[in-house]
Formats: structure tokens, sequence, C-alpha cells
């Protein structure tokens, strides 16, 4: 069996390059190397290049390939793990649609629809046993009446960019008199921006991924944040929240769970690996939808590498049959 060429694709254009060349290390750490030459491919709005040393090869993107100690590497496989653009809004599914060469994640086109919050939630709408908060899509070419969206939906809301990843720029808003700075924060991220219901309950994640044909859903993780919901800050920083893999759910809440994410994974025509967030509500325990993650976080704590492991799985061989199963 011949070694396969992998580019890893870390970085993009957010906030979260660093989160991303860190997920990369750890997807590097633990791919089968008698299976896979992997190349740690870095996006920058500038450049895309390869750090060989002290020295950075730059992509050649007409094919994607190297050209490394006077030999072309060609790839035949492309893992994704930039998270934001241009890595989960479809940009680079489109490039690699063009080039022919296969990758881990969701098509361009569900790419590119997760990634807008309001979007997915109309799609999603119907599935059986999934609720979603009541919402409003603001767009920052409209005026914004303060006192028409608190008529329209109760306090406290969620104010959040539509395309943002990992909670950068969203705020909870407790009456009238915080929303004229929580939509300027939001705006600040997004041109569209969504305000939400808030639903109090407990909130969850569990990874939905297909393996050798099949839809897994990974066994739940509670988060447990001690701010007053799950920011980046939250996200990201030791010792703020709590994450309890697997999150304590009745059998019946687990085949609940089970059975919404399978569908909400087949009506958004998902691929790979992803990661749902939704809420449990404390007071009729009925499932509330957040939102769908198409390149969800691979580092050692991540909560997808902590839901494998809680599935008894190894992770080296769920990074592996990801690849194949593309391929």
């Amino acid at each position: 069996m011949s070694i396969k060429n992998i580019a890893l694709l870390a970085g993009g254009y957010t906030g979260e390059y660093e989160v991303s060349v860190n997920s990369a290390k750890y997807i590097a750490e633990n791919l089968d190397k008698s299976k896979y030459n992997v190349y740690t491919i870095l996006i920058a709005r500038d450049k895309w290049f390869y750090q060989s040393g002290n020295e950075q090869i730059l992509v050649d993107r007409h094919d994607f390939s190297l050209h490394l100690e006077g030999k072309k590497i060609e790839f035949d496989f492309a893992f994704i793990t930039v998270h934001g653009s241009p890595g989960e809004d479809g940009k680079l599914q489109g490039y690699f649609d063009m080039l022919g060469i296969p990758y881990n994640t969701c098509d361009a086109t569900t790419s590119a629809i997760t990634m807008n919050k309001a979007y997915t939630k109309a799609i999603v709408h119907g599935i059986h046993g999934l609720n979603t908060a009541r919402s409003l899509q603001l767009f920052k070419s409209d005026l914004h009446d303060v006192s028409t969206i608190a008529a329209m939906l109760k306090f406290p809301l969620f104010i959040k960019p539509n395309n943002g990843g990992s909670s950068v720029g969203m705020s909870k808003v407790h009456n009238v008199a915080g929303l004229p700075e929580a939509l300027e924060r939001a705006f600040q991220e997004d041109d569209q921006i969504l305000v939400e219901e808030f639903i109090k309950g407990r909130e969850f994640s569990a990874g939905i991924v297909r393996l050798k044909g099949h839809i897994v859903v990974l066994p739940a993780t509670e988060i447990i944040s001690s701010k007053e919901f799950f920011d980046y800050e939250a996200k990201y920083t030791s010792g703020v929240s709590r994450e309890i893999t697997p999150g304590d759910l009745t059998a019946a809440q687990r085949e609940l769970v089970e059975s919404i994410a399978t569908e909400v994974y087949l009506r958004l025509n998902c691929k790979g690996m992803t990661r749902m967030d939704f809420i449990i509500e404390e007071s009729t325990g009925n499932f509330y939808f957040i939102e769908i993650n198409t390149t969800p976080g691979q580092t050692m704590n991540s909560l997808v590498p902590q839901q494998v492991r809680a599935a008894g799985m190894n992770i080296s061989e769920f990074y592996g049959e990801l690849i194949e199963g593309a391929m």
C-alpha cells in the first residue's frame, strides 16, 4: 500500500488562527505515519505555506502542490482544520472541488449554510423533537429599532454574529438598555446578526460523524460555565468552564439526542466530522438546537477528542477512518 500525501490545513482569517494551529498539531501527532505523509499547510490572507525548518515554502495554488528539495509534492487528500473563514464557510471546499482533491469536511454548500446560524435553524426546523429559540435576523444595512425587538422577543436575549465561530462578539442582554451596545458589538464581527431568546437549561455538545458509511453520534459533553454563557473566554481559558464527558443524560434523553443529531446531519447533508450544540430546557426537558460546527476543534482537550475517547475509540484510527471514508 502506497503512503498517501496529506495536506493538513490550519490557520485562517479569523481570531481562531492559533486554536486551528493547535488542532493541526494534535491531528498530525495522531495520524498513522506508516500510512500518511503529513504536511501542515498554514493559510494566511497573503500566502499559503509549508514551514520547512526556517524556510517558508509557498504553495502553488494553481494545482495545490509544493516544490520541496527539488521535488514536486502533490496531495492525495486535504484535511481541513481551519476554524471560521475560509475553512468552515465553504471557500476551501469549493477550491478543492474544482481541483478534484478529496477533503474531510462537509461540502461547499453545507459549509456555507451551516456558518449562518439563521439559515441553519430554518432548515432543521420541523425535525421531530427539535425546538429552536425564537429569534430575529438583523442586517447591518437596516435600521434597528430596539423597542420593536423588545416587543417581539422576551428578555433575556442573546445577541450573536450570524456567521461567527467561537462565540466572539456575543452578548447576553437583560433589558432594552443593554441592546444598543450588544448590537454594535455583534455588528463589529458580522454584517448579519441573530437576536435570540435565552433558553434556561443545561448545555451540551455532541460529535456526529460518518464512519465506515454509518452515522455515529458520540457521547454528549455537558458544559458547565462559571460565566453567564459559554463564550470565547469560557471555551479557551482553563478553569472557566467544566466539561463532563459523557454528560449525565437518561437513556431516553440519549436516544432523543441520537435521533435528532442523526436527522440534523442528514437534513443538512453533512459529511465527515461535525459537532452539534444544544440545550435541554430546565422547566420542560425539551431539546433546543443551538448550532452545528463543521470543523470542530481537535486539541487534546477539545470536545470531539474527549468524546472519541469516551466512546472507547482510538483517535488515530478515528482520523484514519475520516480520511479513508472521504476518499
